[in-house]
């Protein structure tokens, strides 16, 4: 299904009885693509308000821990929140979590509740980094927060190929963007990388934000292209391998495990960036979901949202044996 300019999007028809109460439950707002400030204002303001409304009940085996990565060369220092299982005192593994938001949005916290359920579930420790967001702090300073978390998870003692890097949305292509600055500082690569919904191509050219966007009630490609601004600036290089992975040399990146949703804009970010993975001999996995949404996970009530976290389980203890 294409969508012409100017045509009204009416996503709720197109949804099924499973699907049509979790898109009640998405905040619906109305997209100035010339207000970039209100905008991101709506998009904090909307973020903030589910953080409040929520009711999240950790694990009582999950402890949580507040830390700071040391910054490097000037740069500032970058907390880093622990989610510690019982009897990981001393950890052997990790899973390294980079929240979404559109790099303007989203907070550790918002991310508790998936964290604990990681940390419980796999009995590995789970580290999410608060990177710095646009329009504040423009690209790279999420990059550069995003490798020096990494490198300071290195130095507890944890040994690189015990670590899986993992993000979902802006923070999947923040996770690849990481990975390729760490490859380029000589730090060695994790031993997986696990992507939910990944945003890999700031220019927004896949056929799918065409295709799937009377069925995408999140990520328009002009609130895409909107936030891309925002996190570039004006002048800002939409191609730099940094910010567009899908143009970036990806050799030597560890094996990865790719989840979209069938309905997501998005979904042409995830097969071309997996082609040009596969091209550069790096062993990618990805599932497509027949009609989930962008970054579904966050709904656990969905059968898919089950399959998911299983198949997502099972990927990181192969790789962690």
């Amino acid at each position: 299904m294409t969508m012409q300019a100017g045509t009204e999007i009416n996503i709720a028809e197109h949804l099924d009885a499973e699907h049509r109460p979790v898109f009640e439950r998405i905040p619906q707002r109305d997209l100035d693509p010339n207000d970039i400030e209100g905008t991101v204002a709506s998009i904090r303001k909307a973020g903030a308000a589910r953080l409040a409304n929520a009711q999240v009940v950790l694990p009582a085996t999950v402890t949580i821990e507040d830390h700071v990565a040391p910054g490097r060369d000037g740069q500032p220092d970058v907390p880093v929140r622990l989610y510690r299982p019982q009897g990981a005192a001393t950890p052997t593994a990790a899973f390294y979590w980079i929240h979404g938001g559109g790099m303007v949005g989203g907070a550790v916290e918002a991310s508790d509740a998936y964290c604990a359920w990681i940390a419980e579930a796999l009995g590995v420790l789970v580290a999410s980094v608060e990177y710095r967001l646009a329009p504040e702090h423009r690209f790279p300073a999420a990059v550069e927060d995003g490798v020096a978390a990494y490198r300071w998870l290195i130095d507890t003692g944890l040994p690189a190929r015990a670590i899986a890097f993992a993000g979902d949305s802006a923070g999947g292509g923040l996770a690849v963007a990481t990975l390729l600055s760490a490859r380029s500082a000589g730090l060695p690569m994790p031993g997986a990388a696990v992507l939910l919904s990944p945003w890999l191509d700031m220019e927004a050219t896949g056929e799918t934000y065409q295709s799937r966007a009377a069925v995408d009630p999140m990520t328009q490609r002009d609130k895409i292209l909107l936030m891309a601004r925002t996190y570039l600036g004006r002048t800002g290089d939409h191609r730099d391998p940094l910010a567009s992975p899908v143009h970036a040399d990806l050799a030597g990146l560890p094996p990865m495990l790719i989840h979209v949703g069938d309905h997501e804009t998005i979904l042409d970010d995830s097969r071309v960036f997996a082609a040009r993975a596969r091209a550069a001999d790096v062993s990618v996995t990805v599932s497509v979901f027949e009609a989930m949404i962008h970054h579904f996970q966050v709904f656990p009530d969905l059968d898919a949202t089950r399959r998911s976290m299983a198949e997502i389980g099972a990927f990181l203890r192969e790789k962690w044996r």
